[in-house]
C-alpha cells in the first residue's frame, strides 16, 4: 500500500519462465505492492508452474500480442494504482517507489531507460535502441507539443485505476507498438503525466522482439508510422 492506496503490479508474460518467479517475489519484497497480476499471453511451457509458486494472481489472455496482454491487465488489476512492468529481470522492483512518488500529482507516470547512469553493463540498450527510443520520443514531444520525453518504448509505467480502465477502453493496438499508443492517448486526452528515469538491467533470456535487430528495426518503423498517422488524424479532426 502507498499512502492509503492499494498498489497492483501487472506483468505481461510470454517468454520469461526463468525470471518471472524472482521478479514477482522482488515486487512483493518492496513492502508497497498489494497485488501482482500475471497476464499469461500463451507463455512458454512451465511459466504457469513458476507463477503458482508465488502469491501472484494469474489470468490467461489468448489473443497474442503485447497490447492485448496490457489491455487485459489494465482491466483485471484491482489496485488503486496500477503499475506495468516486465517479468524478464530488466527492471528493479524497488524503482516502483520512484513511480509512486508522483502518483498524487499525475494520472500517468512513465519510466525512461535512456539515462546513461542507470543503464547497467550488459543491458540490451546499445546505441541503436537507446537513440532510436530517444529520437522517436522527441518526435512525439515535438509533434504533440508536450512535456519532456526520452523513451517511447519503456513498459515500466504507472496509472491511476480510473485512467487504466479508460485506457483499456480506448486502446486499439494489440501488438508491440501499444506502448506509444498509450503514450499518445495520455497526451491527447490532456491527462497529467511525468517521465522519471529507471534502472535498466540485462535481460534473462532473449527478447522475442528487441533481441533480434531486424525485428527491432521493423518495430521502430511501425511505431513511427503509427505516431505520424495519429498526428495526421488529429490535424484532420
Amino acid at each position: 500500500m502507498w499512502q492509503e492506496e492499494t498498489v497492483s503490479v501487472v506483468l505481461m508474460t510470454y517468454n520469461e519462465r526463468d525470471s518471472i518467479r524472482e521478479v514477482i517475489e522482488d515486487f512483493y519484497a518492496t513492502g508497497v505492492v498489494d497485488e501482482v497480476l500475471v497476464v499469461n499471453n500463451n507463455a512458454a511451457e512451465g511459466t504457469t508452474e513458476e507463477v503458482e509458486k508465488t502469491g501472484a494472481r494469474q489470468v490467461f489472455e489468448s489473443s497474442q500480442g503485447y497490447g492485448h496482454a496490457v489491455n487485459r491487465g489494465l482491466r483485471e488489476a484491482e489496485g488503486d494504482l496500477i503499475v506495468l512492468a516486465e517479468p524478464d529481470g530488466t527492471f528493479l522492483a524497488k524503482d516502483v517507489i520512484k513511480l509512486l512518488a508522483y502518483s498524487n500529482d499525475c494520472d500517468v507516470v512513465l519510466g525512461t531507460r535512456t539515462t546513461r547512469e542507470m543503464i547497467w553493463d550488459g543491458a540490451n540498450m546499445g546505441w541503436f535502441l537507446k537513440w532510436g527510443n530517444w529520437a522517436v520520443a522527441k518526435m512525439v514531444e515535438i509533434l504533440f507539443n508536450t512535456s519532456h520525453l526520452s523513451d517511447v518504448g519503456c513498459t515500466y509505467r504507472l496509472m491511476r485505476k480510473d485512467t487504466a480502465r479508460w485506457m483499456a477502453d480506448e486502446m486499439s493496438v494489440g501488438g508491440s507498438h501499444a506502448g506509444p499508443e498509450m503514450m499518445l492517448l495520455t497526451i491527447t486526452s490532456g491527462k497529467r503525466f511525468v517521465e522519471v528515469p529507471v534502472n535498466y538491467l540485462p535481460r534473462v533470456g532473449t527478447s522475442s522482439v528487441t533481441g533480434h535487430p531486424v525485428k527491432a528495426v521493423l518495430l521502430g518503423l511501425t511505431m513511427i508510422r503509427f505516431i505520424l498517422g495519429e498526428r495526421f488524424a488529429q490535424s484532420r479532426g
